[in-house]
């Protein structure tokens, strides 16, 4: 149950209560939420508390059950709820954000294409641990990976802000294992987006905004980040009894700068110190980006026994992001072209397209339904603003660092049907099989943004490869497949009038990683009125996406003694990779328990409680930065031109063979990375709902709250089989243990009468730790403690169908702690990114609605 929508289960037993049934067809059945801000069109049942109890099939497919009679938890959140919480231009995540206390998305900065599709956590686990569905269909991931990213690092996740928020009509979030039910990647839970299918209206609203913060590292008040939203969308009937609806979206963000004035760490002796020391020459904060959906969804009968439907989504970013800053170097090849330095802007033009459609009807007491779906992700990386400093002054300034494209086409049919088994209402018998087919191709980029110039041996350019964004190779080009099918069967009964039970089996098999069986079991137990036990124990597996296992890129991180250095991320079967000790991937397997408890304590109060344990073997993360630095004496005395006695440190910067570093110089590799099955988590936690909804002041008034717990611990670390490489050391496990908020607390509450509704949301974002590994044992670490923030908005109905709304995300403009001097990059960085609360302060916001 979400935080903001389980109220919807207090008043069950007010039927009288019920609005017309022309407003129900209208929302499409979607439940109204006391904690959400109502549309005009929906502005004339606002002033009692929603009594309409939500009903859903994600998690069983069995008949419709409400979220309070589920087996395992899952969240409801409506179309009105993501339209009030998506107050950053209508961008998806934000929303789920701020409504479901397991859902994070935090802001990136400063992380490579991390800042262009930004990663979402579910529970705390990895973003690609969960499966992500439009209209009950898979849909298909990025072709990117977040190698930059401190949240979620090295994952290919689903863009969430790709799908338009005007196209939603309810998001149902099942917070547990579901493998058996819907194959892989199901371990933390399901998202299932359910698009809009009312059959008629316009629908059109803008939003302006922008943050007015007070930066106390610059001493003075920021007006920056200006948000431009507009959205549309209409329907109308289709057929004889059908419908089709229509949208698109227009969103246009500009940057925010959050950096300080800082010191000049490298430059002591240098003359142009000057031109660049006590300036704000970091820029972190959020890229400008400009967004264009437009989608399509329709369904209509062709006769009395089938119907027809289909979802088209297209949609399209141009974005960029904020590259470290780099000093200038004293020679006059460089100088004349950038004497003050310069900082890299990333670029990102992302385009994604999906298209599903199926038939479904009933023949001889079976229900079916079959389905073709195609959807693909391509990306266009690219770096402005940007030297290869090996070229010296012949140097372009931009160039394309490379081309990436995943796509996945699937073929589903499934059946289900009623069924006689002695039970107290007949049992449900569901069962299905599915074809998908993957593929992942990448392209190299321009010749110059990874060529070593002729100043490449030069001592002041040590630096290969166009800055902030070096090129693919074309030896790292890739170009993969996978072909999947999966059964599955499910029964799901109300076994006695108190008791209900959930069991599905999954047989997956795919070319590349053999067979998989999955099974899951779920039950509820009433054990007296309006109060119930539930719980369930399942086995889920996640095969290694092939962007992980083809996809190669360069990155900037910081290396001995915080400087700047180039760290390529290559994929497992290159022969450096294996060189440093890659191996071929591995599915992820993991077992998921959950016990939850569930009571209607009155008429207008909910509490939910459910505990769970998900154990992931073989989790696949990023290996730790093994860096041709110091060759390994193998025992002739040569090292390879090395110091000789130099020690590798315990992670990060490591020493190889000769043989190794002769590969690496050979590509104008310094450091490395690859994907890895290098560690075993335990993530443990606890999801808590409460929800009250009262009649007050001639309106209603509706409380709720949510609290979410989850940390996960490394249980087991695979060494490389060189003892002397560690895959996996601080800086990864600080990634997989402590970077994410280990809890979220959302205090939410709404009056709302006819015409008025004023909403105000309190969350208290978690702790969260940072530790760098800059080599030589230095090993800075820092806890940013937990963060309040208050969100604000409210409505007013002009006219019949116009709404206008005023806002503010984070209206009392709090920020994280400050980094200290050790991880700031000597002042100039003065926040972190892992805070959900973000760097960029308050944001204020308002618009307009109209429904006709």
């Amino acid at each position: 149950m979400t935080v903001e929508s389980a109220i919807v289960q207090r008043n069950s037993k007010q039927s009288a209560q019920l609005r017309p049934l022309a407003m129900a067809v209208a929302i499409a059945g979607i439940a109204s939420s006391g904690m959400l801000l109502p549309v005009a069109a929906h502005a004339e049942a606002a002033a009692t508390p929603a009594p309409i109890e939500t009903m859903l099939v994600t998690g069983t497919r069995g008949r419709e059950r409400s979220v309070t009679n589920t087996p395992v938890p899952v969240d409801v959140i409506s179309a009105d709820q993501v339209q009030s919480a998506g107050a950053f231009g209508g961008e998806f995540g934000v929303a789920l954000q701020a409504l479901v206390p397991s859902f994070n998305f935090q802001r990136q900065s400063s992380s490579g294409t991390a800042d262009l599709v930004r990663p979402a956590q579910l529970r705390g686990m990895s973003p690609d641990q969960t499966l992500v569905l439009i209209n009950g269909k898979r849909r298909h991931t990025t072709s990117i990976t977040t190698t930059e990213a401190k949240t979620g690092r090295g994952t290919a996740p689903v863009d969430f802000n790709s799908i338009p928020s005007n196209a939603i009509s309810r998001i149902e979030v099942l917070r547990d294992g579901a493998g058996a039910q819907y194959g892989s990647d199901a371990i933390a839970g399901v998202i299932n987006v359910r698009m809009d299918e009312r059959p008629e209206g316009l629908d059109v609203s803008y939003t302006y905004g922008g943050h007015r913060t007070d930066f106390d590292p610059a001493g003075h008040d920021i007006n920056d980040g200006e948000t431009n939203a507009f959205a549309a969308s209409y329907g109308m009937p289709l057929g004889d009894g059908g419908f089709i609806r229509f949208g698109g979206e227009h969103k246009q963000r500009a940057q925010t700068a959050r950096g300080a004035a800082g010191d000049v760490p490298f430059f002591e002796d240098e003359g142009n110190v000057a031109l660049v020391g006590g300036q704000r020459n970091f820029k972190p904060g959020d890229g400008k980006s400009i967004d264009r959906n437009i989608w399509v969804n329709f369904g209509t009968p062709l006769n009395d026994d089938i119907d027809w439907y289909g979802l088209t989504i297209y949609s399209e970013r141009d974005a960029e992001g904020t590259g470290f800053y780099r000093y200038p170097i004293s020679s006059a090849n460089i100088l004349s072209v950038n004497p003050q330095g310069f900082r890299p802007v990333t670029t990102g033009d992302n385009t994604d397209f999906s298209i599903s459609s199926g038939l479904r009807g009933e023949a001889m007491d079976w229900q079916w339904d079959g389905s073709l779906s195609w959807g693909r992700n391509k990306f266009d990386a690219g770096v402005r603003n940007s030297l290869n400093p090996s070229l010296g002054a012949t140097s372009p300034t931009s160039f394309s660092s490379g081309t990436t494209e995943n796509s996945q086409f699937s073929v589903n049919f499934d059946v289900s049907r009623e069924i006689g088994m002695g039970f107290a209402l007949p049992a449900t018998l569901a069962m299905g099989i599915e074809y998908r087919r993957e593929n992942f191709e990448s392209k190299a980029g321009d010749l110059l943004s990874y060529s070593a110039g002729p100043l490449a041996d030069f001592p002041d350019f040590k630096a290969i490869g166009a800055q902030a964004g070096s090129g693919l190779r074309p030896e790292e080009e890739r170009d993969l497949d996978r072909d999947v099918g999966a059964l599955y069967i499910e029964v799901s009964a109300d076994v006695t009038e108190t008791v209900f039970v959930d069991a599905s089996a999954r047989a997956e098999r795919s070319d590349d990683f053999g067979s998989t069986l999955a099974g899951k079991l779920a039950a509820r137990w009433e054990f007296t009125p309006g109060y119930a036990v539930r719980g369930a124990i399942s086995n889920n597996f996640r095969s290694p996406s092939l962007v992980q296992i083809g996809y190669g890129t360069s990155s900037t991180s910081f290396g001995v003694g915080g400087q700047l250095t180039t760290v390529n991320t290559l994929p497992v079967d290159d022969v450096i990779a294996r060189a440093l000790g890659a191996e071929d991937l591995d599915e992820e397997t993991s077992t998921n328990y959950s016990i939850g408890f569930t009571g209607e304590l009155t008429d207008d109060m909910v509490l939910t409680v459910d505990l769970f344990r998900i154990d992931v073997d073989d989790r696949i993360t990023l290996s730790e930065r093994l860096t041709c630095f110091t060759p390994i004496d193998e025992g002739d005395g040569d090292t390879g031109g090395g110091d000789g006695d130099a020690e590798p440190s315990s992670i990060g910067i490591q020493a190889v063979t000769a043989a190794t570093m002769q590969l690496c110089q050979d590509r104008n590799v310094t450091s490395a990375n690859f994907f890895t099955n290098a560690v075993n988590t335990r993530t443990e936690g606890v999801d808590v709902v409460f929800t009250y909804g009262i009649e007050t002041f001639g309106g209603a008034l509706d409380l709720s709250a949510g609290y979410a717990y989850a940390k996960t611990e490394i249980q087991d670390v695979q060494r490389a089989a060189d003892p002397d490489l560690i895959l996996v050391g601080v800086e990864e496990a600080n990634t997989i243990e402590e970077a994410a908020p280990k809890d979220k607390l959302v205090l939410s509450a709404q009056w709302h009468n006819d015409a008025l509704s004023v909403l105000a949301r309190v969350t208290r974002w978690g702790e969260t730790t940072r530790v760098f590994n800059f080599g030589g044992g230095f090993e800075p670490e820092q806890t940013y403690g937990s963060e309040w923030q208050l969100d604000m908005e409210g409505s007013y109905n002009i006219f019949p169908g116009v709404q206008v709304f005023p806002g503010a995300s984070n209206l009392l403009d709090a920020y994280p702690d400050k980094s200290i001097d050790d991880i700031s990059y000597f002042g100039n960085l003065p926040y972190d990114v892992l805070s959900p609360v973000g760097m960029n302060g308050r944001f204020i916001y308002g618009g307009a609605r109209v429904s006709l």
